[in-house]
């Protein structure tokens, strides 16, 4: 009973050790893609279809090979009215053994494209799962970028509160010795109220994120979970933007989608080589060698299956004439898949296009706007102190004060939108251009 109670206790300490050292991880951009990658629901879907593809090859290629079977079957028999009147000659047993070979020595080529079909469905089936992997990994990037913008925007609320309150303070002050009316003072509280709620909608935000985070990661919903905050954003944000052609010409290079697209011109080749195979004639080999037994005939059994052993070797040819059409509608259906095929790869190049020269105009766009607005900042933190000082003094009203500070607000907020989201759409450009994604 001792023994079992200090098992039970150094089961709980190990236990919360652990779950406070999952606490208090802080999760990187590769640790998130590395452990999502390693227990997302779809991506592991996508490797059991990769499986798959891969046994569809085995089969094909089996398939270039003969068949061997075996078969027997054994009949039992009565004849109530036998004329000797024998038990034993009314009760009749035979057996068939046989041994049965076939090859398709011809079919128009049909199973070897169809063993190259199955290998491209096989390289498909990989570059889908890049696929999923790829999607996988931006829409982390993207909740990533905006868990650090929330978290730096809750600071930021944070600090505008606080101001809120030393104005309320303030105001009460200034009340007291009747330098400012009650419904001024009653102004400031009131801002202090609105801001105590800007704050709390966006803890709300950023806990929201959190969680949608975490079901990608296949995480707890009650687990701790944070992030780590990357070196430098200023710096991440401020980097060179590669130009549209450098990152369209990477992605039509190594992006899987456009991979994807040309192999699926190959395997609509493939398919129509397999539906002209319909019209050619086939030739299979056969062969068997089979023996047979039966009761009442007075010899022994080893007698029967050696004295009934016999072989058969033949060829068949076949050769279509009149199909009914199915030949034809089968390469013109084929046909037609290989245009659809044709088409998407075109399809493909255009929307990589158009998504690289959107992720181009956003970050060189909000590049810019960041730019402009750490001068906004500080024009509008200097407007603001300045202000304060003055309503300190009784030379300015609420109303300018106000106004004041949610100019900062706003110049604060806009630094911190176009901040992030030049980041968001930097890293983008990158790895469509064949980086990895990181920020360190």
């Amino acid at each position: 009973m001792r023994k079992s109670g200090i098992t039970t206790i150094c089961t709980l300490l190990l236990s919360m050790n652990a779950m406070f050292a999952h606490a208090e991880k802080q999760w990187t951009l590769k640790d998130c893609i590395d452990y999502a990658l390693e227990h997302n629901i779809s991506v592991k879907a996508g490797r059991l279809s990769v499986m798959s593809a891969g046994e569809d090859v085995k089969e094909a290629r089996a398939r270039l090979f003969p068949s061997l079977s075996f078969s027997t079957s054994h009949q039992g028999g009565y004849r109530p009215f036998a004329d000797d009147g024998s038990y034993e000659d009314k009760g009749t047993y035979s057996g068939d053994y046989g041994l049965n070979a076939s090859w398709t020595v011809w079919d128009g080529n049909a199973n070897r494209n169809t063993l190259k079909r199955q290998r491209l469905q096989g390289k498909q089936e990989e570059l889908s799962l890049e696929e999923s992997v790829n999607s996988i990994q931006e829409q982390i990037l993207q909740l990533y970028v905006q868990v650090l913008y929330v978290r730096e925007a809750v600071k930021v609320n944070e600090e505008v509160l606080a101001i809120s309150r030393q104005n309320a303070e303030r105001g009460e002050e200034m009340y007291r010795v009747g330098s400012l009316s009650k419904a001024d003072l009653s102004q400031l509280q009131a801002q202090v109220a609105s801001d105590e709620y800007n704050l709390v909608d966006m803890k709300g935000r950023l806990e929201d994120y959190k969680q949608q985070m975490k079901y990608l990661l296949r995480l707890d919903y009650d687990s701790g979970f944070d992030l780590a905050v990357p070196s430098s954003t200023d710096a991440q944000a401020l980097a060179a933007v590669p130009s549209v052609s450098d990152v369209l010409n990477g992605a039509l290079a190594l992006r899987p989608e456009m991979r994807n697209a040309v192999l699926g011109v190959e395997g609509g080749n493939l398919d129509v080589e397999i539906a002209k195979a319909g019209r050619m004639p086939t030739v299979n080999l056969s062969g068997g060698i089979g023996t047979n037994t039966m009761s009442g005939t007075g010899m022994a059994w080893g007698n029967q299956m050696k004295g009934n052993l016999s072989g058969s070797l033949g060829v068949t040819v076949s050769v279509p004439i009149f199909d009914n059409r199915a030949a034809k509608t089968s390469v013109n259906k084929a046909k037609i898949s290989l245009q659809q095929a044709k088409d998407e790869v075109d399809d493909v190049k255009a929307q990589l296009a158009l998504a690289i020269q959107g992720y181009w105009i956003n970050a060189t766009t909000n590049q810019q706007r960041f730019k402009s607005a750490g001068a906004s900042v500080g024009s509008a933190q200097d407007s603001y102190e300045l202000l304060s000082e003055q309503f300190r003094l009784g030379l300015k009203n609420i109303v300018e004060l106000t106004t004041a500070k949610t100019t900062l607000l706003n110049a604060q907020q806009s630094r911190l939108e176009s901040k992030y989201t030049a980041i968001l759409y930097l890293k983008l450009l990158d790895f469509y251009k064949g980086e990895e994604l990181n920020m360190i």
